[in-house]
């Protein structure tokens, strides 16, 4: 690598690697530790071919999901026991009901597999369309439908609470009924 080519990376890195660290901290299901792992060594694939790399950033999300695929494909027997971290001190007393969500939800998604976890990830965290998931995932389209509305089914039994933050009655909630409304100029 080059000067140039070197300078742009460490670049690269220092303005995106907190961004992706996040990423890669919900793919592993709140596991710190392994996220920086995961995130370290797609930053070294990347670093190998960074002048042929035409969005950078894309790229690293792209060797983030397949190495996390692999992970959970490997069929770990084992894995180190996690415990939360303290939320955040700081002056805004707004900050412990942001930070006991946060942990809430961190908590519930560990629970779910790797293959639940990564699909809520991609589709809701990463805001991607159904079609993107499936063919970062290397599935159909219906794969990612099931598996999402399964996901989200044993996150609210799994976390009862967070179903406490979305409306409160059906008054709120928007209208399921398709029937056909005349309408009359």
């Amino acid at each position: 690598m080059d000067a140039q080519a070197q300078e742009s990376f460490r670049e690269f890195v220092a303005n995106r690697s907190s961004t992706l660290l996040k990423t890669a901290v919900l793919l592993t299901g709140g596991d710190r530790h392994a996220a920086e792992d995961l995130l370290q060594n797609a930053l070294i694939k990347a670093a190998g071919r960074w002048r042929r790399i035409d969005e950078p950033e894309a790229y690293v999300r792209q060797i983030l999901y397949r190495q996390q695929i692999s992970r959970w494909r490997l069929k770990w027997p084992g894995r180190e026991l996690t415990v939360a971290e303290p939320p955040e001190t700081g002056a805004d007393p707004d900050a412990a009901p942001a930070a006991e969500l946060r942990l809430l939800m961190r908590g519930a998604l560990a629970r779910l597999t790797d293959r639940q976890r990564t699909v809520l990830v991609l589709r809701y965290f990463e805001d991607l369309p159904e079609a993107d998931v499936a063919r970062i995932l290397g599935c159909s389209v219906g794969t990612v439908r099931s598996t999402t509305h399964r996901s989200l089914a044993r996150l609210r039994a799994l976390a009862p609470e967070l179903a406490a933050l979305g409306p409160a009655d059906a008054e709120t909630r928007p209208s399921r009924d398709f029937s056909p409304v005349e309408v009359r100029p």
